[in-house]
């Protein structure tokens, strides 16, 4: 195809598919599934996780007006407030990511008996089969650690001798055997990855022990974590575990779901949402604009001289010319994102004990400055999210940037997994409605005559 052809065709795609504002407010169309106050659309109801980060106030009962009004961010899984949870696992100093899936599988807080089971059923379901080991040497150079997972999580169909049924017992054991294999296969395909441009190669089989967060460091490094650090990186994992239906990579596995295809294919679904930059990105954009960052300001304490990097930032002429400050905003969030409160906390401790204080307090400051500017340009109230302090974390920890967002689908496929399951019990197929803007029908011209 010719240059200036393929010019003009990409020309005219644009031309067509970008629909003028105004016939989107003539027809009221919901685009992004959004309300005008910019809150989502209501379109199902889950018991899994609820996000809380406005409220609206009704202030005219005549024309049914409402007012948006930012509160602090809440989360809750299956009516638990996440932070009585962390603080409860932590303050106990015991793993609780385990019992978190539990929750959001059952709905139920478990018992002892009940939790002690249910980690055995995980731990003896950890190891990788002849047939999904062959899966991830397959899956080795993809390089791109989340196209490999991807690739590795669909291909795992070949493995079940029943794949495509959606009874729920089924059901259960595939999502069960997903949810335990999840770091082995996310510490194979890096692991393999490396040995394929030219490493050693480790793939370390997952030890009966180990709590899931201790597993997956351990076989990724092929040491055993520190205590410290491991019970870190299961706080991490219990705060990206759910986020409610709504989220882009949940509703991607709910609508999937909704068609009756497999496990594997809903799954997939997920990770493929999560692999766009607008959703489970963002903390090593982060991570890279810092880099950046301190490579253009020489003065970490300057107040003035960071500010002046992220207006540059925000104009397009510094970091990735993009024009975003990443790890601030969010689509519910308003004052603040319960799971950024947490794991800045756990940034301070961590850096002040891996001598990287220093570091903490520029992402500190670049906070403070960056809400104050985003604040300002959009006339809304923005706080850090997730995202901006768990790449951060996760650096100090010595996990692989390339690793951030496959973790947070080891994460979330607890939640991904009991809204599948949850989907397939209420079930009516999602089929929303679009709307052609060309309000009369064109007449078809002969080929000839155009």
């Amino acid at each position: 195809m010719e240059k200036e052809f393929f010019s003009q065709l990409v020309q005219l795609i644009k031309k067509y598919d970008e629909i003028p504002e105004h016939i989107i407010r003539e027809r009221d169309v919901k685009v992004g599934l959004r309300n005008p106050d910019g809150t989502g659309v209501v379109v199902g109801i889950t018991n899994k996780g609820s996000v809380i980060g406005y409220k609206k106030e009704l202030v005219d009962k005549e024309k049914n007006l409402y007012e948006v009004k930012p509160v602090d961010g809440k989360l809750y899984y299956c009516g638990y407030d996440v932070e009585d949870l962390v603080r409860d696992y932590e303050q106990k100093g015991r793993f609780g990511f385990e019992e978190v899936i539990f929750l959001l599988l059952t709905s139920v807080l478990p018992k002892v008996d009940e939790l002690e089971s249910f980690k055995e059923e995980l731990a003896k379901r950890r190891s990788l089969t002849k047939a999904e080991r062959s899966v991830i040497m397959e899956s080795g150079e993809n390089f791109n650690q989340m196209y490999a997972l991807h690739s590795a999580i669909s291909h795992l169909s070949r493995c079940d001798n029943n794949p495509d049924s959606t009874e729920i017992a089924d059901v259960t054991n595939q999502c069960l055997n997903l949810i335990a294999k999840f770091p082995t296969i996310v510490a194979a395909n890096y692991n393999v990855s490396k040995f394929m441009r030219g490493g050693d190669l480790l793939l370390i089989r997952p030890k009966h022990e180990l709590s899931y967060a201790e597993n997956f460091l351990y076989m990724l490094s092929g040491q055993m974590p520190d205590s410290y650090e491991a019970h870190l990186f299961d706080t991490c994992l219990i705060l990206h575990a759910e986020h409610g239906g709504g989220n882009n990579s949940t509703f991607a596995v709910r609508v999937v779901s909704s068609s009756g295809a497999n496990t594997y294919m809903a799954i997939a679904a997920g990770i493929a949402s999560l692999s766009g930059h607008l959703h489970g990105g963002a903390n090593e954009a982060v991570n890279i604009m810092m880099k950046d960052l301190k490579k253009n300001v020489d003065d970490w304490g300057s107040y003035k001289k960071i500010r002046a990097y992220l207006l540059k930032v925000l104009e397009g002429k510094a970091g990735n010319k993009s024009g975003k400050i990443y790890g601030f905003g969010h689509a519910v969030y308003t004052r603040s994102d319960p799971r950024a409160i947490i794991l800045k906390r756990h940034a301070e401790d961590l850096a002040k004990r891996k001598g990287a204080y220093e570091e903490y307090l520029l992402y500190d400051a670049v906070e403070k400055i960056a809400v104050e500017l985003l604040s300002e340009k959009s006339k809304k109230i923005i706080s850090a999210n997730v995202d901006y302090y768990s790449g951060f974390i996760y650096e100090l920890l010595g996990i692989p940037r390339e690793l951030f967002t496959p973790i947070f689908a080891m994460a979330r496929v607890a939640g991904w997994s009991a809204h599948r399951i949850e989907q397939l019990i209420q079930n009516k197929i999602m089929r929303p409605a679009y709307i052609n803007p060309f309000l009369e029908p064109k007449p078809y011209v002969e080929l000839e005559k155009r």
